[in-house]
């Protein structure tokens, strides 16, 4: 499980690597159309400005957005009491703990780091969920924290943000431009122009995809190392499976967050999901079981 953790802490550098390559590629493209290389130190310092505004206001984002309310022990015994003898045993802050009302069975975590942590539940997975599937659950949700994946989740967020918001720009000035630009620019240019603003945006979310599937993964395994019951983690995915709903709230800039799609399901959400089919993940529970 360490080597998890530090493994995460360097895909956070790889990750922010890969992002300003692809924020950098569409400052040169930039950079040509207008012939002024400086343009590309410009908007690498604006990516960076706008991504730093969504790693601290991510958290608080993810809460208005999923009309969460904070609560305190008096006000749910059983759920506060779950969470603070996880945060025990995991050795880790006891997080802000939050309920949704809503009837769809769901949860998440966010937070830049283990010491400003928020885990959320809603009123819908404390209905259908017993005692143990519950721990389960938020022991998935705490291994979110544990392992650094909130801090991975919400870089690659701010940065797919960033890229999604240029690549739009870039579109747009490339079309509807007005004369600045060199009228015998290279037609070379401005297609490999088109081709970059196209392909970034793709490459961004792929990525983004891969991290936050692989931490679903890593989430469910940290579930039963931490309460050493993997037929809790297996009940409780079986009963998203059955209970399984979208949220009253959606909003697809939160939905990597959550423990099962938020969003309501089609041919381009499976495609884009960021969560890998809970049938996978009872696979891998049920295979790795052993092991575990």
């Amino acid at each position: 499980m360490y080597r998890a953790i530090a493994a995460n802490k360097r895909n956070t550098v790889l990750i922010m690597a890969v992002f300003v390559a692809l924020i950098s590629a569409i400052g040169y493209t930039v950079s040509l159309y207008f012939n002024n290389t400086s343009v590309v130190f410009w908007v690498i310092a604006g990516a960076a400005l706008y991504a730093l505004i969504q790693y601290f206001a991510a958290s608080s984002l993810a809460i208005a957005v999923s009309g969460a309310q904070e609560i305190e022990k008096k006000d749910n015994p059983r759920l506060f009491r779950i969470v603070e003898n996880l945060a025990i045993t995991l050795g880790i802050p006891t997080p802000k703990v939050y309920i949704i009302q809503d009837p769809a069975p769901n949860a998440f975590a966010t937070g830049r780091d283990p010491k400003h942590a928020v885990v959320a539940a809603t009123t819908g997975i404390l209905e259908v969920m017993d005692d143990r599937e519950l721990e389960a659950v938020m022991a998935h949700e705490m291994g979110h924290v544990q392992n650094y994946d909130i801090r991975v989740s919400m870089i690659a967020f701010g940065l797919v943000s960033v890229i999604g918001i240029l690549a739009d720009v870039v579109m747009r000035m490339f079309f509807f431009g007005d004369n600045r630009r060199d009228n015998n620019a290279n037609p070379i240019v401005l297609i490999l122009g088109l081709v970059v603003v196209i392909l970034a945006p793709i490459i961004a979310a792929i990525v983004q995809l891969a991290i936050s599937r692989q931490r679903e993964y890593l989430a469910d395994a940290t579930s039963v190392v931490t309460t050493h019951d993997s037929d809790a983690m297996v009940d409780a995915l079986r009963k998203l499976e059955a209970y399984g709903r979208p949220m009253k709230r959606q909003n697809t800039s939160a939905a990597h967050m959550f423990l099962n799609d938020p969003l309501k399901p089609g041919i381009l959400s499976r495609l884009f999901s960021t969560h890998p089919p809970l049938a996978d993940r009872i696979k891998r529970l049920q295979t790795n079981a052993k092991h575990f």
